[in-house]
Parts: C-alpha cells; sequence; structure tokens
C-alpha cells in the first residue's frame, strides 16, 4: 500500500473483544492467562483519568505536568456470559445444580487484560488495556411493545496501569503482520520501548 492509504483516517465498529487473566507475584512479575473470546460487545466508552498539575511561579505557570490514572468507562454487551461471572467477576456457580449466585461476602473480582479492535478505513487497530477490573453490571429489562429490540448489559470498567506503568498499547500501520496476526493468542508484552 502507498503511504497515503495505508492508515486508518476513522475507526468504527468495536469488535474482537477478549480478555485474559492477569496475575503480579509478590515480586511484582506480570503473567497473563490465554486470551478468551468474549463476543456481543456492542460499544465501549472509557474516559481517560488523570490531573493536570499547575505551578504558579514568577507570575507564569513555572511547572505543568499530568499524570495517568488509567481509563474509566464501560463495555456494552448484548448479553455478559456465565463464564466471565464466574471467572472475573468471582461470583460461584453451584455444584449439582449449576445455579450461578452471587455473594457480597465471597465474591472476588479478578483483573484482566482487555484486548479489542476496531475496524478502520485500511486496516483494524487491536489495542489491549493491561490491567482492566469489572464491576457487576446492573439489573435491567423493559417490554417494548411486541418489538424484538434486545436489552443490553454494561460492565463498568477500571482500567489502571501495571506496576511498570503501561496502561495501554495499539498496533500502528508499521506493526509486522506476525505480531497483528498474534494479537489475540497472547497478551502482547513486546519489545523494548524506545
Amino acid at each position: 500500500m502507498s503511504e497515503t492509504t495505508d492508515k486508518n483516517k476513522v475507526h468504527y465498529d468495536l469488535k474482537n473483544v477478549f480478555v485474559a487473566l492477569l496475575t503480579v507475584d509478590e515480586s511484582g512479575t506480570v503473567t497473563f492467562g490465554t486470551p478468551k473470546r468474549m463476543p456481543g460487545a456492542i460499544g465501549m466508552d472509557l474516559s481517560a483519568q488523570g490531573d493536570t498539575v499547575k505551578l504558579r511561579a514568577d507570575g507564569i505557570d513555572y511547572y505543568k505536568n499530568t499524570s495517568n490514572s488509567g481509563y474509566s468507562g464501560n463495555l456494552t454487551m448484548a448479553m455478559v456470559p456465565d463464564w466471565f461471572r464466574e471467572e472475573f467477576l468471582g461470583q460461584t456457580l453451584s455444584t449439582t445444580d449449576k445455579v450461578l449466585v452471587e455473594n457480597a461476602v465471597t465474591d472476588q473480582p479478578k483483573a484482566f487484560a482487555l484486548l479489542y479492535e476496531f475496524d478502520g478505513d485500511a486496516k483494524a487497530r487491536r489495542h489491549v488495556l493491561y490491567n482492566c477490573l469489572a464491576n457487576r453490571p446492573n439489573v435491567a429489562g423493559e417490554n417494548k411493545d411486541s418489538q424484538r429490540e434486545a436489552d443490553t448489559e454494561e460492565l463498568a470498567l477500571d482500567c489502571s496501569a501495571l506496576p511498570d506503568g503501561r496502561v495501554k498499547a495499539s498496533t500502528t500501520a508499521g506493526t509486522p503482520e506476525s505480531v497483528y496476526n498474534a494479537w489475540t493468542t497472547k497478551v502482547w508484552m513486546g519489545d523494548t520501548v524506545a
């Protein structure tokens, strides 16, 4: 492709959402489980979190800096899968009756990497948010005058930094095909960042 046609100008359509269990041991070593596809992603709205710090001195903004506190927002799904509720929200599946139980005392959510992509006018761009925690979705539903329009569910997400400071990574037009094609098979922890 030429220089003018191989880069995205717009993006649309969230798809190929995967999650991978995040484990950080006592020494700060980060490992991820194998990514698992989470079907039914409808949309995502995450706001950047952080502050701008200014120090006024000598009648000017003498020092300015920003902090990166990750992202916070919602992932809208057609329906949150039962396996996600069990593995990542900490809910329990009863042994005999196979009933999924939410328990305010024992449920312990688990951190995960969120892998996803947006279609682009040149090529789908792939992303990973390294350290996400989800809150259980609200319960909602309504009658819609004999229509078959489906209700949706939203997961509230809080995505923060790994111990080494990494929050997010994204493919670019220059990403090698081997890295791009393997994006959802293993969480990319990468080469040396310049």
